[in-house]
């Protein structure tokens, strides 16, 4: 355990932060997963809904800088990618 005070409170804010982001990545998680079992459903109409709601939380994702913008990038073309797939299916 830290001595200083200043590592003490330094310790302090990364809990804080570590609880953030945990649940933060865990909500971006959820979401990934609800919209990929859409597709595997093969449901078009709740998966194209769905679609715009992971885009906003990759994109939110990203401004909290849980990920990287390209990461984002490469995750909304491939799941819009499935969902064109889908619907041409």
């Amino acid at each position: 355990m830290a001595h200083h005070s200043s590592a003490i409170k330094r310790a302090r804010q990364n809990l804080k932060r570590r609880a953030r982001n945990r649940h933060q990545r865990s909500t971006l998680r959820t979401a990934l997963k609800k919209y990929r079992d859409l597709l595997t459903a093969q449901k078009r109409e709740e998966a194209a809904s769905e679609y715009t709601s992971v885009q906003k939380a990759i994109d939110h994702a990203v401004s909290k800088g849980l990920i990287h913008r390209n990461a984002a990038a490469r995750y909304k073309s491939r799941l819009a990618a499935a969902l064109k797939k889908l619907q041409a299916a």
